[in-house]
């Protein structure tokens, strides 16, 4: 496996990083310190990540990996690791993960040709906003048990439950929404996916706040809502299969990486800069081998993302799916990492929000609040490990017993 970049790849590189740094310095005050928060906290911070939807659309980056029958040009792989990595060191908006991440593939693989032409060009464009329709309060990890239904009417389908934890629902557009067709199904079984307006009646968005106040997630009611049939993505009854069809898509975690690498150079900056008991924090032993313990961990994370990038060049989709959770799970705990570390160096000032009094504006005690929820998010650590164990290591399930 080679390391180094072909000297297309750093021009490309190159441009992307000075797009972002450049555009970046149009970000409002709301937008804080980016993250989920950022996004769909505050009017300001979402007015922001449309603005650089529209930018981003314009460079045709955001379907740059499409085929080309569908208006993208077939980046390679590694063009799309690149892409991401610069984006997340940035900490920038403007992709919508749900629509460009999730629903646009889902779309490619299953959708006939008149979803296709209807649903994909406003993602292209920037203008489409989704939010996910999986999650239920009995059906998180375990998706395959959720019980919202959508029973066929005539030329519409009714649907009825609740969703929950569902990000950016308040500003979404659209909703692609997994649920039951048909209600004497088990499990995985009987399972479709759909695509919906989120304005359409019947339709409820309750926020779950933060303990600081911050919108992000909410629960989403459906009483008797009516969904055109035509609206049907895929074949009914294979829901299951589709959401699990759209894998070969970049799924390396890079922009993840690169945005734990970025929160790490910051907190060099600070204990080049900071003095206690008459010394800079770098000179204390013990902060430099914890920094340097960290700077491996974001090096071997690079790592794991070209990794991933590299299998999916060779069409080798059972170890991608292994690799991505390796991914995940050792992204999600490096920046647990960071933050417990870097709220303790900065002692009682790791503790302050988002002010003059702040270390780095309060960056640290905001990851330090959010980064357990990475852990249970896009599928909890302990399910990355169980991923890992049987499809990575060939280790036999665990069976259950009565």
């Amino acid at each position: 496996m080679d390391f180094e970049l072909t000297e297309k790849e750093k021009s490309l590189k190159e441009e992307f990083d000075a797009f972002f740094k450049e555009e970046m310095k149009n970000a409002p005050p709301e937008y804080g310190n980016g993250g989920l928060e950022g996004l769909y906290s505050m009017e300001e911070g979402f007015a922001f990540h449309t603005y650089m939807a529209k930018k981003i659309a314009e460079k045709g980056w955001i379907s740059m990996a499409w085929p080309k029958e569908h208006g993208g040009r077939e980046a390679s792989i590694m063009e799309q690791v690149l892409f991401g990595q610069s984006r997340g060191y940035y900490d920038a908006p403007g992709i919508d993960g749900f629509a460009v991440g999730m629903f646009a593939p889902t779309l490619m693989v299953g959708a006939n040709d008149e979803q296709k032409k209807r649903l994909l060009p406003p993602i292209a464009n920037g203008e489409a906003f989704y939010c996910q329709g999986w999650s239920e309060p009995d059906a998180g990890s375990d998706l395959a048990s959720l019980t919202t239904t959508a029973i066929r009417d005539g030329d519409d389908y009714i649907v009825n439950g609740q969703k929950t934890w569902t990000t950016g629902g308040h500003r979404a557009d659209y909703m692609f929404l997994l649920a039951r067709t048909d209600p004497e199904s088990k499990r995985s079984k009987g399972l479709s996916v759909f695509h919906l307006r989120m304005d359409l009646p019947g339709i409820e968005v309750r926020p779950l706040l933060f303990m600081d106040g911050a919108h992000v997630y909410n629960e989403v009611f459906f009483k008797d809502v009516r969904i055109p049939a035509k609206d049907l993505i895929g074949v009914e009854g294979e829901g299951w299969t589709l959401t699990r069809q759209t894998m070969n898509f970049e799924r390396s975690g890079s922009g993840g990486m690169a945005a734990s690498k970025r929160k790490l150079e910051k907190m060099i900056d600070y204990v080049k800069s900071t003095k206690r008991d008459g010394k800079f924090l770098s000179e204390d032993p013990i902060v430099r081998q914890k920094l340097v313990k960290i700077y491996i961990d974001t090096q071997v994370g690079e790592t794991l993302a070209y990794k991933i990038a590299w299998l999916q060049k060779k069409k080798d989709m059972m170890n991608v799916i292994s690799t991505a959770s390796e991914s995940k799970l050792f992204g999600t705990e490096l920046s647990q990492r960071i933050a417990n570390f870097s709220t303790e160096i900065m002692g009682q000032y790791g503790q302050l929000e988002a002010s003059e009094w702040a270390p780095l504006n309060g960056l640290m005690v905001e990851l330090y609040q959010f980064c357990m929820g990475q852990n249970i998010y896009a599928g909890s650590n302990e399910i990355q490990r169980n991923l890992i164990a049987w499809t990575g290591l060939g280790l036999p399930r665990m069976k259950m017993t009565k």
